[in-house]
């Protein structure tokens, strides 16, 4: 006599015996095409990480089928999630892109001046909302600048390395050492000194 194995349960039911907050059936498809297009995966890549057929990727974002939990298993492993992160209930508003871009420790793109030597960080993301970069502070005195610093915006400093003297329009000069950090308006005039005979190093993230 033959037995029927048990049918695997489907990973929502047990997601919903788990939590009563997980998604219902219809927003699955939904989050996992969310998360491929953060991740800027054509439904051919997704099959190639996941190790899932195309035909079912489609199947499951269209809502057509619902995945067992195997086959979430292969979803999560392949595209770098945990399994809440699947159920996280969609959220309305602009979607995450998925934006991110590294940069190895020298190899910033260099822009020298007279009195500091940047190195702008995160070249490859275009329209940035920030704008990260290190900087060499080559100037040891106020009178090294034309004019004031000056630009749109607002501006977060940490000092990486050595101590800075900063001047600023509408405050007296402040020293600041390594592992001091400031933000401020960078439309008020500004620069920086170095203190001692080595370049101090700091990080300036600007925003847009």
């Amino acid at each position: 006599m033959t037995t029927t194995p048990p049918k695997e349960p489907s990973v929502l039911a047990i997601a919903r015996r788990d939590d009563n907050t997980f998604v219902e059936p219809l927003q699955l498809g939904k989050r996992l095409k969310q998360i491929r297009l953060a991740n800027n995966l054509t439904l051919e890549e997704s099959s190639r990480l996941t190790g899932l057929a195309r035909s079912t990727l489609s199947k499951i974002e269209n809502e057509q089928i619902s995945p067992s939990f195997h086959a979430v298993q292969r979803l999560t492993a392949g595209l770098g999630i945990d399994i809440p992160q699947l159920f996280v209930p969609p959220k309305e508003g602009p979607e995450a892109n998925g934006r991110r871009d590294i940069t190895r420790l020298g190899e910033g793109l260099p822009h020298p001046t007279t009195t500091y030597e940047h190195e702008l960080l995160a070249n490859s993301i275009s329209n940035k909302k920030m704008v990260p970069f290190k900087c060499k502070v080559r100037a040891r005195s106020f009178d090294d600048f034309e004019d004031w610093v000056r630009h749109d915006g607002e501006e977060f400093l940490l000092v990486l390395k050595n101590e800075v003297e900063v001047y600023t329009e509408f405050y007296q000069p402040l020293r600041l050492e390594e592992g001091d950090s400031m933000y401020y308006d960078a439309r008020m005039g500004h620069c920086l000194v170095s203190v001692g005979e080595d370049d101090a190093e700091v990080l300036w993230v600007t925003s847009r």
